[in-house]
């Protein structure tokens, strides 16, 4: 357990400390979004491009994993949204947002630094497996969701173009697709480029970590409520536990994930507080301070809740 609890705590100090600069104003929020951009624009796409490139086709297409976490993920997205809808009477966008908190995994800011100490064999094919489902399927889905139930007289086609517009352009999908077209041609990079494309990769863990710790500190609790309450449980537990089922109906169906690592390494993902770009998302379509408040409470919580899953795996 003491080993369990130095890999959490190292995560969550590197956070605590990302807090500590923005609350005594070391950093600005205008220099957290600098920090922030240049994780997401460079730091990330240069991680997945290494993970896919160096991992091959084959790992990268492991239908068992994809199927799996995207089984566990639709299902929290899909019950998440009717829960918030009928139980707690949520408009269609407050639900689509409730629903986002709980099934959008931080599996590159705070999933793969956990992996890197605990699974560091299978941590970049995890990571890479888990940016398909979430960027190609997840957050299209959430993002045509959002525009449907702002504006439901919009055109299809305007909302199915703004989608794809936005995939087209995210860094880390054209960073997945460039390293599937390295894996498949066996291309290889010169030495002084690849090199540095690894000390940019290498520098997404801890500036990523910081980031979200002072996110954090220009966050206030204000509206701790039941609805916030089910985004955190939803997230924290029922989101792992649906990853689980999703794997365990993987088997059932013969394609399954043989190597127990990369089960574990998805549960883990699975278990983290919710996407980074959650309450920026949301801001857009007036749910910020809801999504603000979960995702402080999810970090918080989520200290416990990884460090007890890590025991039981």
């Amino acid at each position: 357990m003491t080993t369990i609890l130095s890999t959490t705590g190292t995560i969550f100090f590197i956070i605590v400390i990302g807090y500590i600069a923005v609350a005594r104003t070391v950093f600005s929020q205008d220099n957290l979004q600098i920090l922030g951009k240049y994780v997401v624009n460079l730091a990330l796409p240069a991680l997945i491009f290494r993970a896919v490139s160096e991992s091959g086709a084959s790992e990268i297409l492991n239908v068992g994993y994809l199927m799996g976490y995207l089984l566990g993920s639709l299902s929290v997205l899909i019950l998440g949204y009717v829960f918030s809808r009928f139980m707690w009477k949520a408009s269609p966008i407050s639900s689509t947002f409730d629903a986002t908190g709980m099934a959008c995994a931080n599996s590159g800011f705070v999933g793969y630094p956990i992996l890197v100490m605990t699974l560091p064999a299978i941590a970049p094919t995890a990571l890479a497996l888990n940016m398909v489902v979430e960027n190609l399927v997840i957050i299209p889905l959430v993002l045509l969701l959002a525009e449907y139930a702002s504006a439901p007289t919009q055109n299809r086609r305007s909302m199915l173009k703004l989608v794809f517009h936005r995939i087209g352009t995210n860094p880390i999908v054209l960073a997945m697709a460039v390293g599937i077209l390295f894996a498949i041609s066996d291309l290889s990079l010169p030495t002084f480029t690849s090199n540095a494309i690894d000390l940019i990769a290498q520098s997404s863990i801890a500036v990523s970590l910081f980031v979200i710790g002072g996110t954090v500190a220009g966050t206030a609790l204000k509206t701790v409520g039941k609805r916030v309450i089910s985004v955190v449980i939803g997230k924290l537990i029922f989101l792992p536990f649906a990853v689980w089922i999703g794997f365990g109906i993987m088997d059932l169906t013969g394609v399954g994930v043989d190597e127990p690592d990369l089960r574990k390494a998805a549960i883990i993902m699975a278990a983290t507080p919710t996407m980074s770009v959650y309450p920026i998302l949301a801001q857009q379509y007036g749910q910020e301070e809801h999504a603000a408040t979960a995702m402080l409470i999810m970090i918080a919580m989520s200290f416990f809740t990884i460090s007890g899953l890590l025991y039981i795996l």
